[in-house]
């Protein structure tokens, strides 16, 4: 988080959580050290989670930077390449005058390129559907912006006959909206050893128990599976946490002891259940704990 929002303009921290006993009992990590961090990327929200090694980053979800011109593009790489590895040379390419692929020190992919009509860079998360998901993306759109409001498929570039081993029709890039922020998607036929994971996921602000109930249903239908503490995985293999926004305040209270309710309470339950955990912050037991 110290690299990025030094790296990054428009960058600011937030709130940092801290594992306690129930949480470092459960995780394995140690207790009072950095659960998560809140930042802000070029005006974009992130979270960064020390959850242990289960899972590794991989390019299968990376963050394209547009970037106003060429010079803007070569200062961030320079910035992001040290003890990195490149995916794709910075150079000139048929779709833009300046572009590179990089995975950073962390692991971390980004995806620079110099476009057009903007005034300042903007992040984007782009999916790779890859590997038995190659083929998917636009049935992926198409469920996502149905389960979400403000949303849609804003465009859409399609593989030609020549262009294998991608299936002609198949989506070479797509820009899609969802809760009003852009997402951009991409099918690629290429060998690749590395699909959607845990380590990369998307956040769902819910502001009550119906909306958790909405999207936890929405996106763990068809053959979506359930994770622990707000955590699932929809049908294509893309990670989201599903959480209500009245979450953070039980699990910041000043009273240790009401915290650490919460935080034991929670870390049993999969999809979150706002009202018992009111419950159990306040001392009263409910009747049954989502398991």
């Amino acid at each position: 988080m110290d690299r990025y929002t030094t790296i990054f303009e428009d960058a600011s921290t937030g709130s940092v959580n801290r594992y306690d006993e129930a949480s470092a009992t459960a995780s394995g990590r140690p207790e009072g050290s950095v659960m998560s961090i809140e930042f802000e990327l070029e005006g974009r929200s992130f979270v960064a989670l020390n959850g242990g090694p289960g899972f590794e980053f991989n390019p299968s979800i990376s963050f394209i930077v547009n970037c106003p011109t060429t010079e803007a593009v070569d200062e961030l790489w320079a910035d992001l390449s040290t003890g990195s590895k490149t995916l794709m040379a910075l150079d000139s390419y048929p779709f833009s005058d300046r572009y590179g692929w990089v995975s950073d020190e962390f692991g971390v992919s980004w995806q620079l390129i110099q476009t057009a009509d903007i005034s300042g860079r903007e992040i984007i998360p782009l999916l790779l559907f890859a590997g038995e998901r190659c083929g998917q993306a636009q049935a992926a759109m198409a469920f996502y912006t149905a389960t979400f409001d403000d949303a849609e498929i804003n465009e859409i570039s399609r593989y030609d006959a020549d262009q294998e081993p991608d299936e002609e029709g198949t989506v070479t890039f797509a820009e899609f909206t969802l809760a009003g922020q852009r997402f951009a998607a991409m099918d690629s036929a290429w060998a690749h050893d590395f699909g959607f994971n845990e380590a990369i996921s998307f956040a769902v602000d819910c502001t009550d128990q119906e909306e958790v109930d909405y999207y936890w249903d929405a996106l763990t239908a068809d053959g979506g599976a359930e994770g622990q503490c707000g955590w699932l995985t929809d049908k294509y293999g893309v990670s989201w946490q599903v959480v209500p926004t009245g979450l953070t305040e039980l699990l910041r209270d000043e009273d240790a002891a009401r915290a650490t309710r919460v935080t034991e309470v929670m870390l049993r339950m999969r999809k979150l259940d706002l009202e018992e955990l009111r419950n159990v912050h306040a001392g009263t037991t409910g009747e049954e704990v989502n398991v």
